[in-house]
Order: structure tokens, then sequence, then C-alpha cells
């Protein structure tokens, strides 16, 4: 199996990848050997991504911010979309407290957000 050895071979993978990404276009044919080089190479980045650079789940309180911020809401606005106390949200903000089964549902269906985030797992 071909792979991305160090962080030279990355660099100059990425480098191509740059010069491939001005020639390939949404309207060049899957077929054409530049984009199959692109594809090819971008599949070796991503496989040397996951081990060398691999991105952490976000947490309960970092999704609960995020989410606050994209629907322009304070903490005490969430607390009222969510039927939610103010204060045991400002735990569960803060990650001192984790919210209960119902509490967890109301943050999935009310803020869209995964289970498995709403429920640390």
């Amino acid at each position: 199996m071909v792979q991305i050895e160090n962080e030279i071979q990355y660099n100059a993978v990425m480098t191509r990848i740059e010069e491939l990404l001005n020639v390939v276009t949404d309207d060049t044919p899957a077929t054409d050997r530049n984009s199959i080089e692109l594809v090819l190479l971008s599949n070796l980045v991503a496989d040397y991504e996951d081990i060398h650079y691999p991105v952490a789940k976000p947490t309960l309180p970092e999704v609960l911010k995020l989410r606050m911020y994209e629907m322009g809401l304070s903490q005490n606005g969430l607390s009222r979309l969510l039927g939610m106390n103010p204060s045991k949200l400002s735990e569960i903000i803060s990650g001192k407290s984790e919210p209960t089964l119902h509490q967890a549902r109301a943050m999935c269906s009310q803020l869209q957000i995964s289970p498995a985030i709403a429920l640390g797992v």
C-alpha cells in the first residue's frame, strides 16, 4: 500500500495538489488523468492527516457556544429555547455538569446536534 511517510513527502504532495487544483475544474471529466491524480493524492493526504493531524471531536460546551453564536442567542435565550434552568445550562456550558437525558434530547432536537455529542459518547 502506498502512503505518505513523512512531512517532506506530505509537503510535496500538497504542492502538487495545489497545482492540480488550478487545472482540474468541476467540468473536468473524472477520467481525466489530472482529475484521477488529484483524487489519489487527496486520499493519500487524508490518510496521512488522519494519523498525524487528528481532529478532536467537539465537546458539548463547545457545540453549545457555537450554536448560541450561530443562532444569535444569549445563555438566557438558549435556556428558554431548551426549557432549561439558566443556572443548570451555565453549569453545562462551563463543563461542570452533564445534561440529563431529557435535557440532551431537547438539545438534539432544538439545536440539531448529534446525540453522541449531547451525551458525551
